[in-house]
Protein backbone atom coordinates (compact mmCIF):
# COMPACT_ATOMS: atom_id res chain seq x y z
CA UNK A 1 0.00 0.00 0.00
CA UNK A 2 1.50 3.33 -1.04
CA UNK A 3 0.78 6.83 0.26
CA UNK A 4 -1.89 7.59 -2.33
CA UNK A 5 -3.70 4.40 -1.31
CA UNK A 6 -3.65 5.60 2.28
CA UNK A 7 -5.34 8.85 1.28
CA UNK A 8 -7.80 7.12 -1.04
CA UNK A 9 -8.81 4.52 1.51
CA UNK A 10 -8.23 6.43 4.74
CA UNK A 11 -11.41 8.44 4.66
CA UNK A 12 -12.19 12.07 5.42
CA UNK A 13 -10.24 12.10 8.70
CA UNK A 14 -6.97 11.71 6.81
CA UNK A 15 -6.93 15.33 5.60
CA UNK A 16 -7.03 17.01 9.02
CA UNK A 17 -4.48 14.44 10.18
CA UNK A 18 -2.23 15.46 7.29
CA UNK A 19 -2.60 19.11 8.31
CA UNK A 20 -1.77 18.28 11.95
CA UNK A 21 1.21 16.24 10.79
CA UNK A 22 2.64 19.19 8.87
CA UNK A 23 1.90 21.55 11.74
CA UNK A 24 3.58 19.26 14.28
CA UNK A 25 6.52 18.56 11.97
CA UNK A 26 7.15 22.25 11.31
CA UNK A 27 6.99 22.97 15.05
CA UNK A 28 9.35 20.08 15.80
CA UNK A 29 11.86 21.28 13.20
CA UNK A 30 11.71 24.89 14.45
CA UNK A 31 12.11 23.83 18.08
CA UNK A 32 14.95 21.43 17.25
CA UNK A 33 16.74 24.26 15.43
CA UNK A 34 16.08 26.64 18.35
CA UNK A 35 17.36 24.20 20.98
CA UNK A 36 20.40 23.15 18.94
CA UNK A 37 21.49 26.80 18.70
CA UNK A 38 20.96 27.30 22.43
CA UNK A 39 22.79 24.15 23.46
CA UNK A 40 25.80 24.93 21.30
CA UNK A 41 26.22 28.62 22.21
CA UNK A 42 24.80 29.38 25.65
CA UNK A 43 27.50 27.74 27.76
CA UNK A 44 30.26 29.50 25.84
CA UNK A 45 28.54 32.90 26.06
CA UNK A 46 27.85 32.54 29.78
CA UNK A 47 31.46 31.57 30.42
CA UNK A 48 32.82 34.55 28.50
CA UNK A 49 30.46 37.02 30.20
CA UNK A 50 31.12 35.69 33.71
CA UNK A 51 34.88 35.62 33.16
CA UNK A 52 34.83 39.22 31.90
CA UNK A 53 32.58 40.33 34.78
CA UNK A 54 35.27 39.31 37.28
CA UNK A 55 37.75 41.69 35.68
CA UNK A 56 35.87 44.34 33.73
CA UNK A 57 32.12 45.00 34.16
CA UNK A 58 31.73 47.15 31.00
CA UNK A 59 33.47 44.46 28.92
CA UNK A 60 31.09 41.82 30.31
CA UNK A 61 28.15 44.08 29.48
CA UNK A 62 29.43 44.51 25.93
CA UNK A 63 29.90 40.74 25.46
CA UNK A 64 26.34 40.15 26.69
CA UNK A 65 25.01 42.91 24.42
CA UNK A 66 26.73 41.42 21.38
CA UNK A 67 25.26 38.04 22.31
CA UNK A 68 21.71 39.34 22.61
CA UNK A 69 20.66 37.15 19.69
CA UNK A 70 20.88 34.23 22.15
CA UNK A 71 18.65 33.76 25.22
CA UNK A 72 21.59 33.67 27.65
CA UNK A 73 22.96 36.90 26.17
CA UNK A 74 19.63 38.69 26.61
CA UNK A 75 19.25 37.23 30.10
CA UNK A 76 22.67 38.42 31.29
CA UNK A 77 22.51 41.75 29.48
CA UNK A 78 19.23 42.68 31.19
CA UNK A 79 21.02 42.82 34.54
CA UNK A 80 24.49 43.88 33.40
CA UNK A 81 23.21 47.00 31.62
CA UNK A 82 21.90 48.44 34.91
CA UNK A 83 24.07 51.22 36.30
CA UNK A 84 25.26 50.31 39.82
CA UNK A 85 22.17 48.32 40.81
CA UNK A 86 21.67 47.09 44.33
CA UNK A 87 21.48 43.28 44.63
CA UNK A 88 17.67 43.24 44.85
CA UNK A 89 17.21 45.22 41.61
CA UNK A 90 19.85 43.05 39.94
CA UNK A 91 17.99 39.90 40.97
CA UNK A 92 14.61 41.30 39.90
CA UNK A 93 16.05 42.16 36.50
CA UNK A 94 17.35 38.61 36.10
CA UNK A 95 14.00 37.14 37.16
CA UNK A 96 12.03 39.31 34.72
CA UNK A 97 14.40 38.42 31.90
CA UNK A 98 14.24 34.72 32.81
CA UNK A 99 10.44 34.82 32.64
CA UNK A 100 10.60 36.30 29.13
CA UNK A 101 13.17 33.77 27.94
CA UNK A 102 11.25 30.83 29.38
CA UNK A 103 8.15 31.96 27.50
CA UNK A 104 10.21 31.99 24.29
CA UNK A 105 11.62 28.56 25.06
CA UNK A 106 8.14 27.14 25.57
CA UNK A 107 6.86 28.45 22.24
CA UNK A 108 5.37 25.66 20.17
CA UNK A 109 4.29 23.55 23.12
CA UNK A 110 0.64 24.43 22.62
CA UNK A 111 0.77 23.28 19.00
CA UNK A 112 2.26 19.95 20.03
CA UNK A 113 -0.17 19.59 22.93
CA UNK A 114 -3.11 20.23 20.61
CA UNK A 115 -1.79 17.76 18.05
CA UNK A 116 -1.31 15.13 20.74
CA UNK A 117 -4.89 15.59 21.89
CA UNK A 118 -6.60 16.03 18.51
CA UNK A 119 -4.83 13.48 16.29
CA UNK A 120 -6.02 10.36 18.13
CA UNK A 121 -9.52 11.77 18.27
CA UNK A 122 -9.46 12.34 14.52
CA UNK A 123 -8.16 8.81 14.06
CA UNK A 124 -10.98 7.47 16.19
CA UNK A 125 -13.43 9.61 14.25
CA UNK A 126 -12.11 7.99 11.09
CA UNK A 127 -12.63 4.61 12.74
CA UNK A 128 -16.21 5.41 13.59
CA UNK A 129 -16.92 6.77 10.12
CA UNK A 130 -15.34 3.72 8.51
CA UNK A 131 -17.33 1.36 10.70
CA UNK A 132 -20.52 3.25 9.92
CA UNK A 133 -19.70 2.93 6.24
CA UNK A 134 -19.00 -0.79 6.68
CA UNK A 135 -22.12 -1.52 8.63
CA UNK A 136 -24.33 0.43 6.25
CA UNK A 137 -23.11 -1.67 3.32
CA UNK A 138 -23.96 -5.02 4.93
CA UNK A 139 -26.95 -6.72 3.34
CA UNK A 140 -28.15 -9.98 4.81
CA UNK A 141 -27.90 -12.75 2.22
CA UNK A 142 -25.94 -10.60 -0.24
CA UNK A 143 -22.42 -11.92 -0.83
CA UNK A 144 -21.25 -8.75 -2.59
CA UNK A 145 -21.60 -6.84 0.67
CA UNK A 146 -18.41 -8.33 2.10
CA UNK A 147 -16.28 -6.19 -0.24
CA UNK A 148 -17.88 -2.99 1.03
CA UNK A 149 -17.51 -4.17 4.61
CA UNK A 150 -13.82 -4.90 4.30
CA UNK A 151 -13.14 -1.58 2.57
CA UNK A 152 -14.89 0.30 5.36
CA UNK A 153 -12.97 -1.59 8.03
CA UNK A 154 -9.74 -0.83 6.18
CA UNK A 155 -10.68 2.86 6.13
CA UNK A 156 -11.34 2.73 9.85
CA UNK A 157 -8.05 1.08 10.69
CA UNK A 158 -5.97 3.35 8.43
CA UNK A 159 -7.38 6.51 10.03
CA UNK A 160 -6.83 5.15 13.52
CA UNK A 161 -3.26 4.11 12.77
CA UNK A 162 -2.30 7.45 11.22
CA UNK A 163 -3.91 9.40 14.08
CA UNK A 164 -1.95 7.40 16.61
CA UNK A 165 1.30 7.81 14.65
CA UNK A 166 0.88 11.60 14.50
CA UNK A 167 0.06 11.81 18.22
CA UNK A 168 2.90 9.53 19.31
CA UNK A 169 5.47 11.46 17.24
CA UNK A 170 4.28 14.85 18.51
CA UNK A 171 4.19 13.56 22.11
CA UNK A 172 7.76 12.28 21.88
CA UNK A 173 9.09 15.64 20.73
CA UNK A 174 6.85 17.57 23.13
CA UNK A 175 8.40 15.69 26.03
CA UNK A 176 11.88 16.11 24.56
CA UNK A 177 11.51 19.89 24.39
CA UNK A 178 10.26 20.25 27.98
Amino acid sequence: MNISDLFDKGGIAIWPLLFLSFLALSTIIERAWFWSKILTHDREIAGRVLEAARRDWPAATEIARKSSNQPIGRFLYSALELQNPDPEVFELSLQASADEEIATMRRGEKVLEATIAIAPLLGLLGTVLGLINSLSSIRIGDTDSTTGTTLGIAEALISTAIGLIVAITALAFYRLFQ
